[in-house]
């Protein structure tokens, strides 16, 4: 089979020609059409979990995924053959990614795919839409009408997602977006557009909102500009970032939750996901579908940042 995988950490991804895995106890063959590129598929590349979970080389990179069920490995269950399947798929040893025309994974890290919903959009939501759905839901699982919430990074996969689920929810949700951005953004529910290009996030907020806001989500500030947007939160406030930035003793020091966020992932965050997709209660911003071969220089432009929703690689 195809796959794009790196012989070393931090090595450089390529196309390589792997023998197809072979399903073992409780696993599922899947034959990817789809994955989804994010940006812990380079963390993983470079060596994240070394020296806490096992690695195989050549690593394949990917960890979102949907397509068919090709075969179940012995004590399988909840799929047959030719059922339409997705999920995050991580697992030891790390190494049989969704970079591939074939993997391999555990049955309860699938979910299926329902049939008004494609196989790039299922392979789009697992990693980005779970860490999108389970910090809404932090904010308050019912209604958040009266709230604002700070999306800073809103263009890309996990910003698209929180953006619309925390608007569904009533929420006003202001979002940074440069400014050939902000009317798709106003479409996934956006209320107010902060263009970031043009001077400080949260001088314009604050001039804009001298109370405050109730929630700041964050998926790009580094730890400086993170304690900067913090001060914009209320006390008692909640405020997360995906990248490890936030300071927990200065949050508890204003009795504000939240901090540096992971989603734990789970088969009912994945069927609510998909279920949203099916209803037309939940957009899928795919920027980009690039073939397995490109896919290589589509990760670097990942890493790079700046996305404008998911890029998915269709097998």
């Amino acid at each position: 089979m195809r796959a794009v995988a790196v012989t070393e950490f931090k090595g450089e991804p390529s196309l390589v020609d792997l023998p197809t895995p072979e399903p073992g106890p409780g696993e599922v063959l899947v034959h990817l059409s789809a994955a989804g590129i994010n940006p812990v598929d380079a963390l993983i590349a470079d060596g994240m979990y070394d020296g806490t979970m096992p690695h195989t080389f050549p690593l394949v990179l990917g960890v979102d995924g949907a397509g068919t069920v090709e075969a179940l490995g012995a004590g399988v269950t909840h799929f047959a053959v030719g059922d339409r399947v997705f999920g995050r798929l991580i697992h030891p040893p790390i190494g049989h990614g969704t970079y591939a025309e074939y993997t391999a994974g555990p049955e309860d890290q699938l979910a299926m795919v329902p049939d008004a919903v494609t196989d790039a959009q299922a392979a789009a939501l697992p990693v980005a839409g779970m860490t999108a759905l389970e910090m809404v839901d932090r904010l308050g699982r019912g209604d958040l009408t009266g709230r604002t919430v700070l999306i800073v990074g809103a263009t890309g996969g996990v910003g698209s997602f929180a953006t619309q689920l925390a608007a569904s929810r009533g929420a006003a949700v202001i979002v940074t977006a440069k400014p050939d951005a902000a009317s798709r953004m106003r479409q996934l529910g956006a209320s107010e557009i902060i263009d970031h290009t043009a001077g400080s996030v949260a001088e314009q907020v604050e001039a804009a909102h001298p109370e405050g806001v109730y929630a700041l989500i964050d998926v790009v500030s580094d730890a400086s500009g993170f304690a900067e947007l913090t001060e914009l939160v209320q006390d008692g406030g909640v405020a997360h970032s995906t990248i490890g930035s936030a300071d927990a003793d200065a949050l508890d020091a204003r009795g504000i939750t939240g901090g540096n966020f992971l989603a734990a992932g789970g088969l009912e965050p994945l069927d609510r996901l998909a279920a949203a997709v099916r209803d037309g209660g939940l957009q899928v911003s795919i920027d980009e579908e690039v073939t397995l071969a490109d896919a290589p220089a589509a990760l670097a432009r990942n890493r790079a940042g700046g996305a404008r929703g998911k890029t998915v690689i269709v097998m």
